[in-house]
């Protein structure tokens, strides 16, 4: 969620990195939001109780994860990879990501949703 290392660092300092991402959702989620986790494991503990936090918060939930991990079962959604090579795992995430990124620009920014002009 952040690479807002002052936080990063005095938030898991005092408590652990186990609830870092949890704690962001907690004060920046809100019902209708899309909390994206992405794990190449699918057992990151700080990405699974964001994943948790966020759905007990009416928070919509997709995870990029490889093809093993309990992420893929907390998630509403699972673009899983298949395999098990961590690089694989990690380099078909950012294709992944920059689909993504795509198809929600498109969306947002496609000629329908483009105001109306006139023309004389």
């Amino acid at each position: 969620m952040t690479t807002d290392t002052s936080f990063l660092t005095a938030f898991a300092n005092d408590t652990g990195f186990e609830g870092i991402f949890e704690r962001q959702v907690q004060a920046l989620g809100k019902p209708g939001d899309l909390l994206i986790g992405i794990s190449t494991s699918g057992n990151s503990t700080n990405v699974i109780q964001a994943v948790k936090t966020a759905k007990s918060a009416g928070i919509k939930t997709l995870v990029l994860t490889g093809q093993s991990g309990q992420l893929k079962e907390l998630s509403d959604a699972a673009i899983a990879v298949p395999s098990d090579d961590t690089q694989h795992i990690q380099e078909s995430h950012l294709a992944i990501e920059h689909i993504l990124c795509h198809l929600v620009e498109r969306q947002v920014f496609s000629s329908n949703h483009a105001p109306k002009t006139t023309t004389p």
